[in-house]
């Protein structure tokens, strides 16, 4: 399969960067789970909740924002996917909440597919970071 040149990768639908960051990220995830030791079952779907529900991803957005995390164009990117109209109601949450998750996911698969790996571990370990000590994350 061919890479996408950067041009391709700016100009495609917001919600196709966010469907590629979703798997990204759970992806690295569920690697952080088995890691650091859990892996029964059970536990792991439960503890990966923590981490990849559209509530937690909006909440580390958001802290992304307030601590001026992102780039210009990672705020950008994220606020494509935020505003991207995705046809389907949300399960479990509400719409505004729903949307900023779309907006984390898309900014991940932004750097995944412009292979901007060191950025894609920063994002995700400030993630991880802001669910496991929220406090330490904010600064």
């Amino acid at each position: 399969m061919g890479k996408l040149r950067d041009n391709d990768v700016k100009q495609l639908n917001a919600l196709a960067l966010a469907y590629m960051g979703d798997a990204v990220y759970e992806q690295a995830i569920r690697e952080h789970l088995l890691r650091s030791g859990r892996v029964k079952p059970h536990i792991l779907h439960k503890e990966a909740t923590r981490y990849v529900s559209a509530k937690s991803q909006a909440a580390i957005i958001r802290m992304m924002q307030r601590t001026d995390f992102l780039t210009e164009a990672e705020e950008a990117v994220m606020r494509r996917g935020r505003n991207a109209k995705s046809g389907s109601v949300p399960k479990n949450t509400d719409v505004v909440t729903y949307n900023y998750s779309s907006g984390f996911e898309a900014v991940i698969g932004y750097l995944y597919l412009l292979h901007q790996d060191e950025r894609v571990a920063e994002f995700i370990q400030k993630s991880i970071q802001f669910i496991e000590q929220p406090e330490e994350a904010e600064m």
